[in-house]
């Protein structure tokens, strides 16, 4: 236990002051004004979201940024109605697309998004948002604000909190991701670690040329983290919280929760039984030692550090009683 106290101790250190402070809250992205106005296309793959397309639509079509922009939905086979719904909101700046069926070697969502890309044409950057997205009128203009010097910006948006499901496990959901992509890290450009988050991604269209299109991530599951990966080789990226843009996807049941992670997190791993069982030690010596050592632990395991029992010529001239052999240490 003093063995295994100890380095969760260690582990514990290194998370807090080398792992680019992951526990904190930032940043996050405030609403500005953008300086310049270049074209923006907003990408929205969709598929079986007609609960929430139209007030995502909506919220897109009502953003305040006053360079041209335009939305592009492409509806992804729906069989829910979610074209029609789409279709029914009627701007001249949105586009509904039929989703062709999809090639091998592409995953779903990205297929539709390079879809949508194609028909953006000439756009000088291309915002990429999921179909349950709600934006705040001023989150465009943020955006480009904040893409001035870099070639990607993406936001963790906020998540619903509403059952108590979601706000015990939803945070958690946050503060993981920050733990394996530390965003102070994402956004230092001498730091090889990259990461977006799908919800709200913002790219320069020169970027996605510079990589090869969205084709050259076009089979990775973890789409936002591969694509920031690519762009981050050759430029700049920003990853951070938002104010401004939120999601109306409910996820009323654990279950629900665990289907969300669950789909991603094996091939974080890599689909390795090692990797997977090397990550639940690892997860069980920093999460789950530190409070049994606190609870069962008996002196030094308790303190969280090993120290050399006293021998007993120090026992006898030591002022005050000897403790009892076995009995806990008041430290």
């Amino acid at each position: 236990m003093i063995v295994l106290a100890a380095l969760a101790l260690l582990i514990w250190l290194y998370l807090l002051i080398g792992h680019g402070r992951f526990w904190q809250g930032g940043p996050v992205l405030e609403p500005a004004l953008a300086g310049s106005t270049p074209s923006v296309a907003i990408v929205v793959p969709a598929r079986d979201e007609a609960e929430t397309i139209e007030a995502a639509l909506r919220s897109l079509l009502a953003q305040d940024y006053p360079g041209p922009f335009e939305v592009i939905l492409v509806d992804d086979e729906s069989t829910d109605g979610t074209g029609a719904f789409a279709r029914a909101v009627m701007d001249e700046r949105l586009t509904v697309i039929a989703g062709e069926p999809r090639p091998a070697g592409w995953s779903g969502k990205l297929w539709a998004v390079a879809q949508g890309i194609e028909a953006a044409e000439s756009a000088e950057m291309i915002l990429l948002t999921d179909a349950d997205i709600v934006h705040d009128r001023r989150h465009l203009s943020a955006l480009v604000a904040r893409a001035d010097g870099c070639d990607l910006v993406s936001e963790m948006v906020e998540l619903s909190c509403a059952s108590w499901r979601e706000a015990a496990l939803m945070p958690a959901f946050v503060f993981f991701f920050q733990l394996l992509y530390p965003f102070a890290w994402v956004n230092d450009p001498l730091r090889a670690t990259a990461a977006a988050a799908g919800g709200t991604i913002l790219v320069r269209g020169r970027a996605l040329r510079r990589i090869g299109g969205i084709q050259a991530v076009r089979g990775a599951l973890i789409d936002d983290v591969a694509l920031a990966v690519a762009v981050k080789r050759g430029g700049r990226i920003w990853l951070g919280h938002s104010v401004l843009a939120r999601s109306a996807r409910a996820y009323p049941h654990v279950a629900d929760i665990w289907r969300m992670v669950a789909r991603t997190a094996y091939v974080q791993l890599r689909h390795s039984p090692l990797l997977l069982l090397g990550c639940v030690l690892a997860m069980a010596l920093t999460w789950l030692v530190p409070p049994i050592a606190a609870i069962a632990g008996r002196g030094a395991a308790r303190a969280g550090t090993p120290t050399k029992a006293p021998t007993p010529a120090a026992s006898r001239h030591s002022i005050g009683p000897v403790p009892r052999t076995g009995a806990s240490s008041s430290t």
